[in-house]
């Protein structure tokens, strides 16, 4: 029987990448963003993949209409079997020179809209006492940066909402789980869309990588037990040096990383899709201008999906070099091989 997913945030970027993911399985995929045009340009992808797909025009920040959506891919579908919340929205600013409406906005798509995700799956999946909610974060989970306190916010905001209700959950007994996805910067049309009160084109910063391989941790998270999956060394890094330097990080970010945010100059009267969508009549797909600086794999990631085997590798080898250390592989220069 075809899983059933849906996936917000579907018509571009790693939405987009995870929806061609999903359906590349055989999923029956449910896409949920607001542009038309990347939301019926994914759903043919589906299709030309042998699924089946179903498009639901949606904005994650109205939770009645994230509801209406999670119902009609039930009475589509039969079920949900996975819920990926991916949508976000964000702003490249200094916070004092945003408005706390764009604040607001940022908190009530990136945040709240997983929030609203998180609940319509759970009305669905814990009558079943099946299923998988997927939290898409960041290492800026961890790590906040300048010119993203309110991506940075909703972020830290997601992290601490996961451990509250994934213990819920575990506290009784459900078979529903509750993951999370750390992401490094990605190579998405996010960059050419996003607000920015700055005199630079927002860029990433660091090592990117493809969006396919985020899908690809998606995909993985969405099956497997484990409560968080990091893509990429700069995500792994960044967690783990704000746990033991983080005053010095401040330091080291004030220096360099609101400069190293910004490229070429901010066009005249470019256009943003914080409240309303600029692919509307345009399909933009999941990669975005940096193909040429992106990484497609993340040896970590590798590392991480075949944890087992590495596992078991070390354990061999280090009983090999016990016993080598013990016995001298059957050879002691005359010596007898016994205490």
């Amino acid at each position: 029987m075809a899983e059933v997913a849906v996936i917000t945030g579907a018509s571009a970027g790693i939405g987009r990448a995870t929806v061609r993911e999903f359906a590349g399985h055989g999923c029956k995929v449910a896409l949920l963003a607001r542009g038309r045009a990347g939301l019926e340009a994914a759903a043919r992808e589906v299709e030309e993949l042998g699924g089946e797909a179903l498009a639901i025009p949606t904005d994650v920040a109205d939770y009645d209409a994230v509801e209406r959506a999670a119902d009609q891919a039930v009475e589509r579908f039969g079920r949900i079997d996975v819920w990926v919340n991916n949508a976000f929205a964000g702003i490249f600013s200094r916070f004092m020179d945003m408005s706390l409406d764009e604040y607001r906005r940022v908190t009530d798509v990136t945040y709240f809209g997983q929030v609203h995700g998180t609940r319509a799956a759970l009305k669905h999946m814990l009558p079943r006492n099946s299923g998988t909610v997927v939290l898409v974060g960041s290492a800026l989970a961890y790590r906040g940066i300048p010119l993203q306190s309110a991506y940075c916010a909703a972020k830290h905001a997601i992290q601490g909402f996961q451990d509250s209700v994934r213990v819920e959950l575990r506290a009784g007994d459900s078979n529903v789980r509750l993951t999370m996805v750390q992401l490094p910067g990605v190579n998405t049309p996010q960059f050419d869309w996003i607000r920015a009160h700055t005199s630079g084109t927002p860029r990433p910063v660091g090592a990117i990588y493809q969006p396919e391989v985020a899908a690809r941790a998606i995909w993985k998270a969405a099956h497997s037990a484990r409560k968080q999956w990091i893509v990429g060394a700069p995500a792994y890094q960044a967690i783990e040096a704000d746990k033991l330097l983080s005053p010095l990080l401040d330091r080291y970010l004030a220096r360099g990383n609101i400069e190293a945010q910004q490229g070429e100059p901010l066009a005249p009267g470019r256009k943003d899709n914080l409240f309303e969508p600029v692919d509307a009549n345009e399909d933009r797909g999941a990669h975005g201008r940096f193909d040429s600086k992106s990484r497609t794999h993340s040896p970590l990631l590798w590392a991480s999906e075949n944890r087992g085997g590495i596992e078991a590798g070390a354990a061999l080898a280090l009983g090999a070099g016990l016993v080598t250390a013990r016995y001298g592989g059957g050879k002691n220069n005359g010596h007898s091989t016994h205490a």
